[in-house]
């Protein structure tokens, strides 16, 4: 049983925890690019969900075959809605219209909301996993807890900070070096030798002058 628990940890951290954001991770990377290299920004994507989904299955078959589930805890009550929204994403994701399509629209904000949900709830279900874990085994789970929110704040980090990469790209300030963009000055002075240029005098030297003449 132990090791079933551990088995049944590892397959949820990878898809719920790794693969599914790094999934979001790649296709928000993929609307910065053109071309072959967005195509394979997006393949990426749909190839990290796929690993996502299946591991996740894998995960719900083996919680219903060898675990106890009676729901009396939040991770197994949020556990089986995830399970039923994965699939349903998956499904909404291989129906995609093509552009052009009126529904185009409409089906990239359900799958992204949708996406984004599933992935914030998976998130907080792994530390509801961590939490219950603990309470079962009797076992510290401190480390555990450490690495995972190590992991999902560098993934975090990263996607907030595409669009701040550009931004910075912008503002001339490319990792950590900031070039100032130089304007050049525009000189009014005029090459005319007949033009007379009146520079003004001390008080003492005009005083001095208008005495003489006196």
């Amino acid at each position: 049983m132990v090791s079933e628990i551990n088995l049944h940890g590892v397959l949820l951290w990878a898809s719920m925890g790794f693969l599914m954001p790094l999934g979001v991770i790649t296709v928000r990377m993929s609307h910065r690019e053109e071309g072959g290299r967005r195509k394979a920004l997006v393949y990426l994507h749909v190839v990290l969900q796929i690993l996502s989904v299946l591991l996740a299955t894998a995960g719900a078959i083996m919680s219903i075959k060898s675990f106890e589930n009676s729901f009396y805890n939040n991770h197994q009550r949020i556990g089986l809605g995830l399970y039923g929204a994965i699939w349903v994403q998956a499904v909404v994701g291989f129906l995609r219209p093509r552009r052009g399509n009126k529904r185009r629209s409409t089906w990239y904000v359900v799958h992204w909301i949708l996406g984004t949900v599933i992935s914030l709830v998976g998130i907080i279900n792994i530390y509801t996993g961590i939490s219950a874990y603990h309470k079962k085994m009797s076992r510290s789970t401190r480390l555990l807890a450490i690495l995972f929110t190590a992991q999902v704040s560098f993934m975090a980090f990263f996607y907030l900070f595409q669009d701040k990469w550009d931004y910075m790209q912008k503002q001339g300030v490319i990792l950590g070096n900031i070039e100032v963009p130089i304007t050049p000055a525009v000189c009014n002075q005029q090459n005319d030798h007949n033009q007379k240029v009146l520079v003004p005098e001390p008080c003492g030297k005009r005083n001095s002058l208008k005495n003489l003449f006196d």
